[in-house]
């Protein structure tokens, strides 16, 4: 939910980047800190494991001009990769205003992806949050790397929703990450319209009708870790 302060004329908008481990989260709010001016952006925090790169959340606060005669700022968060950091992924979707779904587009990563997919959309509903309204992007990351799956195969893999913002990037080298960032922001701003309009404090920034569901085709066996059995049911029976 956008946080909206009249008295200094602000709007803080807070987007997380989902998806599987070793993804490009990381590298995505890496290359964004590096190109960026220093006078515009905040520390980025990362916490590192053996394990994985972000245990727990990136953090990058940024200033991103002004609208309507506001200014507008953005604060970037990452969610853990791993399963057994669930708890810490709900937290970090706590009032979350858009979210950049990172696609492995590895033909390895396809249940990881699946995977991300379904848990987000679980998570989200613990929070009461819709899925189906939140400003969403995808973006099909690593696609510098020989042999991944065709654009029209992973997209279908996917199921991902028409009407969605879809973005080809390689984090590593640094394109499609910016582009990542406008269509995002440009998603959520579309939805929260003139904010001298709005109330002062959180105000609901949600599509105004459901897009179609987004669900996965293929192997999903990591959600059984978390989703109870009965509540697969009517997906697969939709995906069927």
């Amino acid at each position: 939910m956008p946080l909206v302060h009249h008295a200094r004329r602000e709007v803080t908008l807070k987007v997380v980047y989902y998806g599987a481990g070793l993804g490009g989260k990381t590298t995505n709010l890496e290359t964004i800190h590096e190109r960026t001016r220093p006078e515009y952006r905040g520390k980025l925090v990362t916490v590192n494991t053996e394990a994985e790169r972000t245990l727990f959340l990136d953090f990058l606060p940024m200033d991103l001009g002004t609208f309507r005669g506001y200014s507008v700022r953005l604060h970037f968060l990452s969610v853990p990769g791993q399963i057994a950091q669930d708890s810490t992924r709900r937290l970090v979707l706590r009032h979350v205003d858009g979210v950049v779904l990172v696609v492995d587009s590895q033909v390895a990563a396809t249940e990881a992806n699946n995977f991300s997919i379904r848990n987000l959309d679980y998570n989200l509903r613990l929070r009461g949050v819709d899925p189906d309204r939140l400003p969403l992007v995808v973006q099909y990351n690593k696609r510098d790397l020989v042999g991944v799956m065709d654009l029209d195969e992973l997209r279908e893999t996917l199921g991902v929703p028409g009407g969605v913002p879809e973005i080809e990037a390689s984090a590593r080298e640094g394109w499609g990450v910016v582009e990542t960032v406008k269509a995002i922001v440009r998603e959520c701003m579309h939805q929260l319209g003139d904010p001298r309009l709005r109330p002062e404090g959180r105000v609901e920034c949600l599509l105004p009708e459901p897009r179609d569901r987004f669900y996965p085709r293929g192997p999903v066996s990591m959600i059984h870790a978390l989703v109870p059995e009965d509540e697969l049911e009517p997906a697969q029976a939709k995906r069927g």
